[in-house]
């Protein structure tokens, strides 16, 4: 068994990106821009987004947050994602979610740029993978990709389980193993016989949100197990949707929980911009 260092391949990626970004700032005169819009003080978006800002300057992105008030109104926040379309030195905008109560997260992410969404959530976006053409597209799932892409496991003809069914991991994921050529099942918290899904399956994508769901025994000797999952045990503890230490057992790739897809999805946020920025410069 192999673990899949989400740190260490992340920061792989973040090296990628950096130099890539510089190529773009040699050649455009100026750095990719990802702005990020903040309403409110949830403390966790707040962690986040510092994050995001960190991440983005070390890689060579021009990043700043916008820090809204949680009494923001619909119109005004609605109102500051156009003004960032607008702006030829924006590359990518990201709205932190959740937003506070009273605002309506929905027509924010529909109204920002197609071609700025690094987040890969607009419906044009989602369209756009859907029909297997060119977009930008959910960080969550690319960095499950990127993980599975470290593996040297050849996907094509594989059965790979998608356990979970969210537009922001679940739905992504499926299509992006479809296009890779796996033979892919959607499995879900109501699934009759998970344990046979499982069984049978040489890739595991575990993203449902639900404390060890996937018990290790059920693993398939020599599968890639990919767990999505962050949920906190009785002890306070820090674990995934998929039995860990079980699962190691029969697993020749699994991902840690922390430690694992986390790290990827703020690496592949900022692949993300460095592609948009390309894409509006060609």
């Amino acid at each position: 068994m192999t673990v899949l260092d989400g740190k260490a391949i992340a920061k792989k990626v973040r090296a990628e990106v950096k130099e890539r970004a510089e190529a773009f700032a040699s050649a455009h005169g100026r750095k990719p821009g990802l702005h990020v819009v903040l309403v409110g003080d949830d403390p966790a978006s707040q962690v986040y987004v510092k994050m995001k800002e960190r991440a983005a300057g070390k890689a060579g992105l021009e990043g700043k947050v916008h820090r809204l008030p949680g009494d923001t109104s619909q119109a005004d926040l609605e109102g500051l994602v156009s003004k960032l379309n607008a702006d030829p030195a924006i590359d990518g905008i990201l709205v932190q979610l959740p937003l506070p109560d009273g605002l309506d997260a929905q027509p924010v992410i529909d109204a920002i740029d197609v071609g700025k969404d690094v987040d890969g959530l607009t419906p044009m976006n989602a369209g756009l993978l859907q029909e297997g053409r060119p977009g930008l597209q959910p960080c969550t799932p690319s960095g499950c990709m990127r993980l599975i892409a470290e593996t040297g496991v050849e996907l094509s003809g594989k059965r790979a389980l998608v356990i979970g069914r969210s537009a922001l991991v679940g739905k992504p994921i499926a299509l992006m193993l479809l296009a890779a050529n796996a033979t892919v099942t959607i499995a879900h918290s109501r699934t009759a016989d998970l344990e046979a899904r499982v069984r049978e399956s040489d890739v595991v994508i575990a993203a449902v949100g639900w404390p060890e769901i996937v018990r290790g025994e059920w693993v398939k000797q020599g599968a890639v197990v990919i767990d999505v999952g962050i949920n906190r045990s009785d002890d306070g503890n820090l674990i995934g949707d998929v039995e860990y230490a079980t699962a190691a057992e029969n697993a020749a790739w699994i991902t840690p929980v922390p430690g694992g897809v986390g790290p990827m999805t703020i690496a592949m946020l900022l692949s993300n911009t460095v592609t948009a920025a390309e894409r509006r410069e060609a």
